[in-house]
């Protein structure tokens, strides 16, 4: 009877490692979707909808925006897993990603394939079934874009931001074809904003783990002195674009001044920061640049929404 106690014990012990390790199981594939990306993608998908949609805020349409919202994560869930399948021994190269499920070995490669792929796929027809087949379209050419196309030439050449901008800027017209069933100028515009906004984005990054992404062999940015200006033209260039691609169709359509100013002010602010990382080449201006771009971009598509109403 005395050794009861010890056996209660042992066997909370034991439930309570089980627990952790399931707890930990679960999380490592919550990170293979990488949900701070998905944050993003679904703040881009919902503007773009609530941009593209023409009824009234009584009439409007919660229960398809939900679908849209849950088909674009997944397939963008997908794309994250498989794309950590295919980089997992360059992942496990670089101190930002070594600690990543599958390059740590905590999950198999092949069970994360099969995971990802099962993401894109149920994300895919998802939206094909429930939402529009043009919106599955988009979802396809955006993973295919991504996996295909992004991800292998990021060994190859600095030219891959450029490559991979097209379909990560996908989901602000996913979202807005799901809405209004075409394709205008508006959702256009709005692919604009998302295009550009990656250059300073990415490259904040970039700069931040220049050292780590050679030694993995990614040519995100160029060997040698060359880095420091194609970073900076990168940055700058696209942050110009971005105040005439924002500010611009505001004025034009005569929309409230105080939302076109705040628009001015907000894309001036991210074009400072831009400049102060390609005259400094410091990873505190990186630092802050990609702290600046996150806020920017929720703020950016508020405005364009306030706007338009």
């Amino acid at each position: 009877m005395a050794s009861e106690p010890i056996l209660v014990v042992l066997d909370l012990a034991a439930v309570r490692r089980c627990q952790s390790q399931r707890s930990s199981f679960l999380f490592d594939y919550w990170a293979l979707t990488k949900p701070e990306v998905n944050f993003l993608i679904a703040l881009a998908t919902l503007a773009a909808f609530c941009m593209g949609c023409p009824k009234p805020l009584a009439h409007f349409p919660w229960l398809l925006l939900l679908h849209t919202l849950l088909g674009t994560v997944f397939v963008a869930s997908g794309a994250g897993t498989l794309n950590q399948v295919i980089e997992r021994r360059f992942d496990a190269q670089m101190r930002r990603t070594a600690r990543r499920p599958i390059a740590a070995g905590r999950i198999q490669p092949l069970e994360a394939l099969v995971f990802g792929a099962l993401l894109s796929l149920a994300g895919v027809l998802y939206l094909a079934l429930v939402v529009s087949p043009a919106a599955s379209v988009l979802a396809l050419l955006t993973l295919g874009g991504y996996l295909f196309l992004y991800t292998p030439l990021k060994r190859r050449t600095p030219l891959c931001t450029l490559v991979g901008a097209f379909p990560g800027a996908m989901p602000v017209l996913i979202g807005y074809v799901a809405a209004a069933e075409k394709l205008d100028s508006q959702a256009w515009l709005l692919y604009a904003v998302l295009f550009l906004w990656q250059f300073p984005h990415f490259m904040a990054i970039a700069w931040m783990y220049r050292e780590d992404y050679a030694r993995a062999g990614y040519q995100v940015l160029p060997l040698g002195r060359g880095n420091a200006r194609f970073m900076g033209w990168q940055c700058m260039l696209s942050s110009l674009a971005l105040v005439s691609v924002t500010v611009v169709p505001m004025v034009l359509r005569r929309a409230n001044p105080v939302f076109a100013a705040g628009m001015l002010l907000l894309s001036l602010g991210f074009l400072y920061f831009a400049v102060r990382l390609t005259l400094i080449h410091s990873n505190i201006a990186a630092r802050r640049l990609l702290l600046v771009s996150v806020v920017y971009l929720p703020l950016a598509f508020a405005l364009q929404i306030l706007a338009r109403t």
